[in-house]
Formats: structure tokens, C-alpha cells, sequence
């Protein structure tokens, strides 16, 4: 019997447990942290064995394969010594992929990949679509296909999940742009990470889509040298040679083989320049899926949001308070202060990610009149932004830096949460981060 061990049980971890006990293997789950009680009720109740707190060499070095949650990174001792033996490595993606047959819309990119699969799949549910939601959001690919198998599949990918994919193929792969990222995965080398990013284009054939931005310099350099089989959807904000989905007057207009969509600009319900980039990307894989232009109109005008992402938390004594934990990149930062009309006291900090700070800097200088520095070590932060604002302070906390940011903000002001950085210094996860500031920000 295949033997195939899973490490990391997490969402992805437990389902592709699930799924490889489902085909009959012989299966064990090693994590090293503590794995949630909920995920060990479901291993138990497919009567699978697992471990935590440590990785057993013995009962990992034995495996014909290994499923690797994707954040575990290669430096990982467990995962040289796997490599060391020449063990495969995949992804729990790759896995689900081989079971089934079912459309595979995969939707990658430094920024706004979120919001875009979101939305995608609100399009495609609202018009009645069988449509599951799977990758980074909703639940695991492998669980689904094992237990509640859908027609579609509508799946965020990380470049750690398309790191370890090698023969799942994306009916419709969407790319949103690529910015530096995740940097301290890659070597430090930006086109490791555009490779990963890339992968996203394996196996489509003529029949495939494929929809990017159309202005992105290192996917359209990258497009050149590696002339993509699938069928190509540029999206732009104005109308440019070949683009597929743009603006104009006013409209926004998608030209694919089952016709023209139209609609007003204005009637999108999210707004922003990042936000129209989200929304024709989503438009254009509805439309290539041939859902019906009133259901594409509909879903657009009323989608409302991803949590943690621009989120309004409150206006408190005329200051707008806004989570943006999400953005743990610097770009992500940047698309937040483009949308921001008013001033702005912005907070920064967490666990850098080998982040370049030039990027928002004329931004910050524009916008911002104070800065507060949420982390355990600031240093890099204050090397970078002292003397180019009026004022910088410092917090350990999140309730300490909303106090500082209430006292700092004057009226007619912003107070963004848009850290840059990871959050793993001070928080659980970026949504821990976002609540605690919400909590905060609503004590006010």
C-alpha cells in the first residue's frame, strides 16, 4: 500500500489527509506545532494517526510521498531530509487535482488576490453556479473533492502552493501582478519568486484562459519569453491594443468569445483603482465561464468586501479608522494610501519580510503626518521613515497604538492599519491583528 505522509495539519493539511485515507493509502500527519482541536477530531474520526509538537524521522523517511503544508518553507530540516531521500513533494493542491475532473478557475497574485477570488466566486454562486471555494479562503480543495465534490472550483494559490504543483492544470488562470514578496522564501531573488508566481500557466493548453494585467512590466517581460499556450485576457484601465477587459467613457467593457459585457463604472461596488483591476479580472472569468451579463452585473454592484482588506471599522470623533491587516506586503500598503483622500496616521510594523520601503515613500510623505511603529523590533522601520515625518512613535501593543493613534489623529483624518509586514511578532495571524484593532478601535 502507498504509504504518504502529510506534514503540517492545518485546513490544508487535515483535508488532503482525508482525501489520501478516502483512495485507500496509508496515511500520517506529522506537525511540529500544536495541531487545533478541530483538525484532530477529523483526523481521529477517519481513524488517521498523526503526531504534534515534533516530526518522528522514522515514520516520516518511509513515505512513497510527501504532502507539504505550504507554510513550511524548503530550509525546513524536515523537508532536507526528505529531499535527502529523494522523497517527492507536493502540494495538497496537486494532490486534490488528480481526483477530479471539475473546472479549476486559480487565481494568483502579489496583491488583491483575495478580493479577486471572492468575488469571482459571489459571480458564480449568485448565478446559480455549483461553485466551491478553496486554496488560501473557504475550505480545503482535497476535503471538498473528498466529501462535497462541486462542478467548479474557484482557488487563491500562494506562490508556496504553486511552489510544490506540477501537474494540475488551471482552466482559467488569473494573474494579478506580481511586486516583491515573500522574498525571505526565495532566496532573496525576486525572479525565484516570479517563477513561482508563473507556475500558475502549467499545462493550460489553446482551450485555457489565461487573464492578467496587461500593464504588470514583469508579466508582460515574462509573457514575451515564455509565449503561453492558453487563450490571453489582458485587463487594462483604459482600451490599449489586444486588451480584453477595460474602461471607457465611463463603461466598463469585456470582450470574450461569448460576447461584449457592459456596465457603468460607477455602479461597482468596490471602489479604488486596485479594485476596478479586481473587478475585471473577476468579470472577465465569468464571462469566459458564459454566465449571463445581468448575473455578472448583479454580483459586481453588490459584492461587499473581504474582511482585514480596506475594511471601515468605525468613524470616531470625524476620524475613520481603517483595517487594512492584510497588507503584509508593501505594496499592499501602497494601493491603501492611493486610495486614501484625507490625512493620514498610518501604522507599520510586524515581522519584515525582506520589505523595501522606498516604494510608499513618497506616498507617506504626501499623506501621512504621523506614523506609529507596531513591533517587537522597529529598527529597520526607523532607519527608513525618521526625520521624513512630523511624527513617529512606538507601540508593544495593539491597544497601546490605537491609544497613541486616537491621540495623534485630528478630525477630518484617516487611522489606517496597514502594517507591510507579517504579524507573527506580536499576533497570531493577520486576522488576529485586525481584530484586536477593531476590538480596540470600537472601545474608543
Amino acid at each position: 500500500m502507498k504509504r504518504i505522509v502529510i506534514l503540517g495539519a492545518g485546513e490544508s493539511g487535515a483535508g488532503a489527509a482525508v482525501l489520501a485515507k478516502a483512495k485507500g493509502f496509508d496515511v500520517f500527519v506529522s506537525d511540529s506545532s500544536s495541531i487545533k482541536p478541530k483538525y484532530k477530531g477529523m483526523l481521529d474520526a477517519h481513524a488517521i494517526r498523526w503526531e504534534e509538537g515534533k516530526h518522528t524521522e522514522a515514520d516520516i523517511l518511509n513515505a512513497d510521498e510527501v504532502i507539504k503544508s505550504p507554510g513550511i518553507p524548503d530550509k525546513a530540516p524536515i523537508i532536507q531530509c526528505v529531499k535527502g531521500r529523494q522523497i517527492p513533494i507536493i502540494s495538497e493542491i496537486e494532490f486534490a487535482g488528480r481526483y477530479t475532473t471539475s473546472k479549476m478557475i486559480c487565481i494568483t497574485g502579489s496583491n488583491g488576490k483575495t478580493t479577486t477570488t471572492m468575488l469571482t466566486y459571489h459571480i458564480l454562486r449568485s448565478a446559480g453556479v455549483d461553485v466551491g471555494l478553496a486554496g488560501n479562503v473557504g475550505n480545503s480543495l482535497a476535503l471538498q473533492v473528498a466529501e462535497s465534490p462541486h462542478a467548479v472550483y474557484v482557488i487563491e494559490l500562494s506562490s508556496f502552493q504553486l511552489d510544490n504543483m506540477y501537474d494540475f492544470k488551471a482552466d482559467i488562470a488569473i494573474l494579478l501582478n506580481i511586486t516583491p514578496d515573500h522574498l525571505d522564501r526565495y532566496n532573496y531573488e525576486m525572479q525565484n519568486y516570479v517563477n513561482a508566481k508563473l507556475r500558475i500557466l502549467q499545462n493550460q493548453t489553446a482551450a485555457d484562459a489565461f487573464i492578467f494585467w496587461n500593464d504588470d512590466p514583469i508579466i508582460t517581460r515574462e509573457i514575451a519569453r515564455r509565449h503561453p499556450q492558453a487563450t490571453l485576457y489582458p485587463f487594462a484601465e483604459t482600451h490599449e491594443p489586444e486588451v480584453k477587459g477595460y474602461t471607457e467613457n465611463k463603461q466598463i467593457i469585456i470582450e470574450t468569445s461569448n460576447g461584449t459585457f457592459m456596465m457603468d463604472e460607477d455602479s461597482l461596488a468596490l471602489s479604488g483603482k486596485h479594485n476596478l483591476y479586481n473587478s475585471l479580472a473577476a468579470g472577465i472569468a465569468a464571462k469566459v465561464m458564459d454566465i449571463r451579463d445581468e448575473k455578472i452585473r448583479a454580483a459586481l454592484m453588490d459584492f461587499t468586501g473581504v474582511e482585514h482588506r480596506l475594511e471601515k471599522v468605525a468613524r470616531v470623533r470625524g476620524v475613520d479608522y481603517i483595517n487594512d491587516s492584510k497588507a503584509t506586503n508593501v505594496n499592499s500598503c501602497w494601493y491603501a494610501l492611493q486610495c486614501m483622500m484625507t490625512p493620514v496616521v498610518l501604522i507599520l510594523g510586524g515581522t519584515d519580510k525582506g520589505n523595501d520601503y522606498s516604494e510608499i515613500e513618497e506616498l507617506v510623505k504626501q499623506k501621512v503626518h504621523a506614523l506609529i511603529f507596531l513591533g517587537v523590533d522597529n529598527a529597520k522601520l526607523h532607519a527608513f521613515f525618521d526625520g521624513k515625518v512630523p511624527v513617529i512613535e512606538d507601540a508593544r501593543s495593539m491597544q497601546e497604538c490605537v491609544d497613541k493613534a486616537y491621540r495623534l489623529a485630528r478630525k477630518g483624518d484617516t487611522v489606517l492599519l496597514s502594517p507591510c509586514c507579517a504579524s507573527f511578532d506580536l499576533f497570531k495571524s493577520y486576522e488576529d491583528r485586525g481584530e484586536q484593532f477593531k476590538a480596540c478601535v470600537r472601545n474608543l
